[in-house]
Formats: structure tokens, C-alpha cells, sequence
């Protein structure tokens, strides 16, 4: 009888034990260091925001013609605010809390860029594509920073350098 007490006690714990290979749950904060590769950047045309180089927009710029050379004065006190007030949430070449600038005159009219810098409320209210890049960017809004004309003028000017 001992014998198989012994064995019923010693099969117990064979089978309290085993089943070691199954994954076990971990509490708390676990990494994985597996190198992934990065997803290529889409722009906002495969993104499904349209390119729209004949809407104006919404605001007080009904018109504007750039010059065909880059008015360099006002491209660097453009450039001086857009570091100021910009670069939190735009760069250059690169996606983060609004969409990259370089090339935006391809894909926007200067009226349209204009607008969205002096009237981003009534944009994000009433015009198409600001509304898609609304969408696109987690419903992150541009602030109105209350930019002069002159100053949008600048940045705006400034944006054709990149």
C-alpha cells in the first residue's frame, strides 16, 4: 500500500510539473528587440488625400502670384518664424504631427497654403482637403497662430525654398 502512495504521489507531482513548454503568462512590461523593417513613408496622395492644385481654399486670399525668382529677404524672415511657431508639429521631408512641406506648392495653390496658414478654423470647417488631412492626421488641428498676411506671405515664401 505504501508502494502505491508512493507512486500516486510521485505521479502527482510529475504531472504538477510537466507542461513546462507552454508559454507562461509574464505580468509587467516585456521587449522585443527583433528588428523590423521600416514601412516606406506614403505620401498624401496614396493616403487618400487628393492633389488639388485649383482649390483656393477658405479665407481672405483670393489671389496670390509668386514671383519666378524666390524673394531671398523674405524667404528668411519666413523661415525665422516658421522655426518659431511651425517645426512643432511640421518638417521638411518628414511626416509628424502635420504632413512634410517640401513640395507643397506640387500638390496645394499658394492661395490654398496661404489660407491654411492665416484661416486654419474655417478650413478645417468648410474645405475639402483640409478636412481629409484633418482625418489623415488623427484629427490633429492646426492652431490658429494669428499670423499677419505679411508674415503668412513669408513663411509661404519661405515653403518654396524647401
Amino acid at each position: 500500500m505504501k508502494k502505491v502512495l508512493v507512486a500516486a504521489a510521485l505521479g502527482g507531482l510529475m504531472i504538477s510539473c510537466g507542461g513546462k513548454d507552454k508559454e507562461e503568462k509574464k505580468e509587467g512590461f516585456e521587449m522585443n528587440r527583433a528588428k523590423t523593417e521600416k514601412k516606406a513613408e506614403t505620401t498624401e496622395a496614396e493616403a487618400g488625400v487628393p492633389v488639388d492644385l485649383d482649390n483656393k481654399g477658405v479665407g481672405p486670399i483670393k489671389s496670390i502670384e509668386f514671383g519666378a525668382d524666390i524673394d531671398t529677404e523674405m524667404a528668411a524672415a519666413g523661415e525665422a518664424k516658421f522655426k518659431a511657431i511651425c517645426t512643432a508639429c511640421h518638417m521638411a521631408e518628414q511626416r509628424m504631427i502635420g504632413p512634410a512641406l517640401k513640395g507643397v506648392y506640387e500638390r496645394r495653390s499658394p492661395e490654398w497654403v496661404m489660407n491654411m496658414i492665416m484661416n486654419p478654423d474655417g478650413m478645417l470647417k468648410d474645405d475639402p482637403i483640409a478636412k481629409a488631412l484633418l482625418k489623415e492626421y488623427n484629427n490633429a488641428i492646426m492652431l490658429n497662430q494669428n499670423l499677419s498676411e505679411e508674415d503668412a506671405r513669408a513663411v509661404a515664401e519661405y515653403l518654396r525654398t524647401l
